[in-house]
Order: structure tokens, then sequence, then C-alpha cells
């Protein structure tokens, strides 16, 4: 058959009719990726499109993908699109990589104006104080000690929408603007430490999998459907951060009580010219924390707003949420490994026991915007936004960010001036010789806007040596160019492994009932088969739980997983206590109420910084006159989502309250009674961990001691 001529599609491979509607597609797939074979047809009988007119109106033209091969948008086919082109195995990527640039530039322009990623997202202004520890490893006067510098954080989802959940299971983007003295400098990362994909040319293939199916528009926010599992289970260097995204990590509890991670690897230079390579951590002082499916399920339904709200109202009542950034530091040696670990590979982290992470500052979220659009929406992030002082590395996903973040955001903010939006301004003297463009809303001056003139006196002139950005000089060995990687980054499985250990067992058991959850709800039964055959090398016993839940039987692997791997405690969120400060506690009252009761509690609740919200089965206030109490929320808008505990203080006889306490016992959340109360409570509660009863001051006492562990895992 002659190339260029579309091939006759076979209906051969076509699906039968099946009784049950939402079939992903129209091909039953194999548990193996197919390489060759006759075209199947890519539309379902229930499916159709527009008339098939050519863009001026003439009839007939066939507008839909052409040929089984995978081809550039000019028609030249392609052998490879898994690597980026590189300057050898380790090195950077090329320019000259036209393959990359396309695949990238089209996906970057595929939303109007959302962001592709990262589109539903709430945000907050604070200020960062360095402690000097930095300071002899990079010259970065932000980080030198006593510093203050001001900061802009965006939090956000993944695969979402503007319009979808909070709460959803997925990742978190972590996003932090320094505006420091020498310039923007922008710390781009997320609440998982590993990334899906090890190079930036497959950033497309891994979105377009986990979004929403392209024919129906479903499922919104979620990656429980086959176009995510199959990708995930053929592209096998995902499962890590899978399994990050299947563990509790994947529904945090708030914004306040989230890990932030660099995820790449990148290079510090001091001033007297030695460099380190480091690893970004953002450790927050409330502790990692994360809901129960339960709570992430209601949540979305009663209150998606529930994480920007929890930031939003913790800010404004004083709760102002911090995090400790610290980094992990490695020599700069020539192969970039540490302790046998590729430090370019963004699939893999380095336990914390090998290289701990040392504290260089502390970040404090005290402000909230003014606007959501001018602020949160605008504001424009990019890896490639440094500082004299850090630089970045050849990590060929970071190498990739750097192209495709800027491309992204001239395209979304509509021009290449979107640095002069408020939000986004240096809060550095600016004269950069870049003119005009779409929303150029300076007026440059002078007439020589080239380097050198002589016309505008010679300005602006370069920066003394040493005074400018430092694009450290790193030796790249006699190589070849090629679309290759280093066998260092082969292993798809232990760093899954090491972060499964190292979970405890309710930990593990979340992560068994996500997966359990994820795959049942794929619609073909190979995709299901495929995800066990990786759990298998994952670990046996999760594999057999998650078997178990689909009715499917355990697949034999020949690598079976190593047994060896030591557990890193700071992976798990079980175990330790924490502070509790802007904790939310559900103070459960009625008019009955002793009011000398009801105000004791709230007061030694506000004293220990913990928000006591009144709970009532009205609107108003309880009680008259200077004993009104305002009631914060009803028995009709509360659910115990919403709070990290509840103390009762009136019989729950009411149905809605019943409800409240029955979703705060099934969620593991401290629970106290007023000794009258506790009388109508069942026996089995009153006999459990983590129920307090008694003086109703003395059981908020002990509650806020429960709340240092999040919940009452004991039980």
């Amino acid at each position: 058959m002659p190339r260029g001529h579309t091939r006759s599609r076979e209906r051969a491979l076509s699906k039968p009719k099946s009784v049950t509607p939402g079939a992903p597609s129209a091909v039953t797939p194999a548990a193996a990726e197919p390489t060759s074979g006759p075209v199947p047809p890519l539309t379902k009988p229930d499916q159709s499109g527009p008339a098939p007119v050519s863009p001026t109106g003439a009839a007939g033209g066939d507008r839909s993908q052409q040929g089984e091969s995978l081809t550039t948008a000019q028609g030249t086919r392609l052998s490879e699109t898994d690597l980026s082109l590189k300057a050898g195995p380790r090195g950077p990527i090329l320019l000259q990589d036209h393959h990359f640039r396309e695949k990238i530039t089209h996906f970057d322009h595929e939303r109007i104006p959302e962001r592709v990623v990262h589109a539903r997202g709430a945000a907050a202004h604070g200020v960062f104080r360095a402690n000097g520890a930095a300071a002899n490893l990079t010259l970065a006067s932000f980080l030198q000690e006593g510093v203050e510098t001001p900061v802009f954080v965006r939090f956000s989802t993944v695969l979402g929408s503007r319009g979808s959940a909070d709460t959803v299971r997925d990742t978190r983007g972590f996003a932090t603007k320094f505006y420091t003295g020498d310039g923007t400098f922008d710390l781009v990362g997320n609440n998982i430490p590993v990334f899906f994909i090890q190079d930036a040319i497959k950033f497309p293939d891994i979105i377009h999998a986990g979004k929403p199916h392209p024919d129906r528009e479903i499922p919104q926010a979620q990656s429980a459907h086959d176009t995510f599992w199959d990708f995930v289970t053929l592209h096998t260097e995902a499962t890590a951060h899978t399994l990050w995204n299947m563990s509790d990590r994947g529904i945090p509890r708030s914004y306040r009580m989230m890990e932030g991670f660099g995820i790449h690897t990148f290079r510090l230079v001091n001033a007297d010219g030695r460099t380190s390579l480091v690893k970004f951590h953002w450790k927050p002082r409330l502790g990692v924390h994360s809901m129960v499916w339960e709570e992430a399920q209601i949540a979305a339904g009663v209150d998606p707003d529930f994480h920007r709200r929890d930031l939003a109202d913790a800010i404004e009542s004083g709760a102002h949420p911090e995090w400790t950034l610290g980094v992990q530091v490695f020599p700069d040696t020539p192969e970039q490994e540490f302790e046998g670990i590729d430090l370019l590979d963004p699939t893999k982290i380095v336990p914390e026991e090998l290289a701990p992470v040392q504290p260089i500052g502390v970040m404090t979220l005290n402000a909230n915007p003014t606007n959501y659009f001018a602020e949160t929406e605008q504001v424009a992030f990019h890896p490639g936004h440094l500082v004299p002082g850090i630089d970045v590395t050849d990590d060929p996903l970071l190498q990739g960010r750097l192209f495709s973040y800027l491309d992204t955001q001239i395209s979304r903010l509509g021009g290449p001036n979107f640095g002069q939006l408020p939000i986004n301004r240096p809060h550095a003297p600016v004269n950069d010789m870049l003119r005009d463009g779409m929303h150029q809303t300076a007026v440059p001056t002078g007439v020589a806007p080239y380097k050198p003139n002589s016309l505008d006196g010679g300005c602006p002139f370069t920066a003394a040596a040493g005074d400018g950005f430092i694009d450290v000089p790193v030796p790249l060995p006699a190589t070849t160019k090629q679309r290759t990687r280093p066998s260092s980054f082969e292993d798809h499985f232990s760093q899954a492994r090491l972060f499964y250990v190292s979970l405890s067992a309710v930990e593990q058991e979340h992560v068994a009932l996500a997966y359990t959850f994820e795959l049942g709800k794929c619609y073909e039964q190979a995709i299901k088969e495929r995800a066990l055959t990786v759990l298998a090398r994952i670990d046996r016993t999760l594999c057999e739980r998650v078997a178990t839940g689909l009715g499917l039987a355990v697949p034999e692997v020949e690598d079976e997983p190593d047994g060896s791997i030591e557990p890193s405690a700071p992976l798990s969120q079980v175990g330790q206590e924490w502070p509790v400060d802007g904790r939310i506690v559900a103070v459960v009252a009625d008019d009955d109420t002793d009011p000398t009761a009801l105000e004791s509690v709230t007061s030694l609740l506000e004293s220990r910084s913990v928000l006591p919200l009144v709970t009532a089965p009205h609107g108003g206030t309880l009680f008259d006159g200077e004993d009104a109490v305002p009631v914060s929320r009803t028995f009709d808008t509360a659910r115990s989502v919403e709070f990290d505990a509840l103390v009762v203080l009136a019989p729950p006889t009411d149905e809605r309250a019943r409800r409240l306490l029955d979703e705060a016992w099934r969620h593991h959340k401290a629970i106290g009674a007023a000794t009258d109360v506790a009388e109508q409570l069942p026996q089995e509660w009153r006999d459990s961990t983590g129920v307090e009863t008694g003086d109703p001051q003395a059981v908020a006492e002990r509650l806020v001691g429960l709340l240092g562990k999040h919940r009452v895992w004991e039980r």
C-alpha cells in the first residue's frame, strides 16, 4: 500500500456490542502493547461528529487522524517518541529536537485560557525568613541569614478543571514565587517527590491519559478510568508516583498539612564558586495529614471548595500556615549519583536516612489574595526563573520544563509580557531591552534596545563578573547526540517498594483499597490484569488484596519483590505528634445547654489556638441577652469532614446530630462528651480509645492532646 494513503479500517478487531455501557474505546485491548496489525475502528457505534466538510465548507473532507504510523504534525513517520534528543545518555536536551518542541508546544497550547494542568488552585501571600544555614551552599541573597523575602504560593490539583472539586484523589501542585532582591525565583513542585515520567517528552502522554476521556469528557478530576491505568501499567516508570497517589498523600487533609518537594535535583553555587547538588523540601509545621476516603467523597459533594476555604479561613483567623524549607545536599560529582541513586532521575527519591533534610528557612503564609483572578489565576510560574547561586541540572524532565512553562504562559496569558502583570512583577529593577508585544504596559525610553550601543550611552550595562546569574560551567564528555536514557533509569519498582514498606499497616490498607476502587472503575479486563502484574512486582500481599477485591487471580511474575528493603520512617504520616494550631472542633450544643459549660469549652480551645465552631440545631444564636452565643454551623450544614474533633454538650437526639457523630466515629476522630450526654452514646464508643467523657472543660483539654496525633487510628 503506497505511503500517504489512508488504510481502510478493518472491522475484525471491533468490539462486540456490550450489555454494559461505558466502554472507553472501540477496541478490546490486549494485555501487551500492540506494535503492529490492522488499524482498528476508532469510533464507537454510539458516536458521531460534525459533518465531513473542509475548513472552507467543501464537502467530503476527512478530518480525522490517518495512517497507522505515528508521525509529526507534518506527516514524518516517527520510530521514537519516549526519549528526547540529548547530548549523550546523561546530557542536556538539545534545542535541535524538533519533535520534542513540536509535541510539547502543541500540548502547551491545548487549553485557552485555563491552565492545561493545575487549573484548580488556591493561593496566599507570605514571607520567607532564611536562617543562614544555606550561606555556605549558595550565594543566593534571599538564603542569607536574617533575610526576609515576600512570597506568593499557589496550591492546586493537577487533573481537574477550574470547576472541579478540591478533595479528589490527585497530585497537588506546590508552587512558590520568591520576590527576591536579585530577581524572581520560582520553586515549582508538588506534594509528591517523585514524578510519573523521566523525560519531559512524555508529559503530553501522561496528562492526556489522566484527563477525562476525550469523547465524553468524563470522568472529571479522577484517575479512576481506563486511559490512565492503560498508560501507567504500560509505561512502568510511572509506578512509584502512582503508588504515592494511591496512598493517603493523594487526599490531603489541608494544604496547610501537605509536604512540598522541588522534585528535581538543582545545583547551588556559593561565593567561592564551589557547587553542590540539592533537593528542596517543604516540611509543614502542622505535620503531614490526610483525609480518609469517605471524607474526601463527602467534601466533594457538600463543599467542593474545601481546601481553598480551609486555607483562606485559617489565614483569616490568624492560624498562619508555616513550612520549613530544607535541602538534601549531595556532592557535585561527575556521576551525579548518591548511594547508588541517580540524582537526575525524577522518579527517584533519596531516603532521608541517607541524606537528612537540613532546614534553611521558614515560610509563613499570612495574607489572602484580594482578587482571585488578578492574583491566583494570573500568577505565572516557571522553573527557569532563577537567581544567582541557583542553577539547573540535566534532569531530562526539568530540561523540558524550562521550555514548556515559558511557552505555556505566552499562550495562556496572551503574549510575552505576562511578567508585567502585578502578581508576576519582580521586586527587583528590570532593564531587559525587551520591547513591544501584546499587553505591553511599561513605557520604555531610549532609542537603542540592543547591545552593544552608544546612542543610549551603552545602557543598560552588563553586571560585573560574579555579580550576575551564573551558568555553572559543567564539562560535557565527548558523546553522541541520541534519543536514549542511562541504564540507571531502568529501575521502575524498587522505589515503589521502598515507599510501600515504609507505610504503617493502616496506610497500607488504604493503598490497597485505593487500587481496588480505581481499577474497579476501569472497564477493560486486560488493563486490570496488567495492573496486577505491576503490583506483584511491588508487594505480594498488596497484589493479593487488590486481586481479591477485583475478583481476579494473582499473577506470577519472574522478578519477585525484594524483601530486604529497609523502611524510611519519614515516608509514613502516622506515629508522631504535631502542633494543633488552626485545628477545628465542633462544639455541639442546643438551647438547653449550660451556657457556662459552653463558654468554658470554647475558651479552653481558643487558648490552645484551636478554632471552636458552635454547632446547633438552628442558626442565629443560642440563649438570650448577655449569654447569647452565635451559631457557626447548623446540623443541616455541618458534616464531620470539616472538623478534627467533636465536643458534645447536647444529647444527640436529633438524627442530624447522630449523623455527625457517626461520621466522626467512622473517620477515627476524637470525640468528647459531657457526663450526662455520654450516657446516650453507644457502650462500644464509651469503652473505646479516643472518646473522652466527664467535665466539659477537662474533656476539651484531653481532646487537644489527641488532636496532635490527627486521628485515633487505634480504634
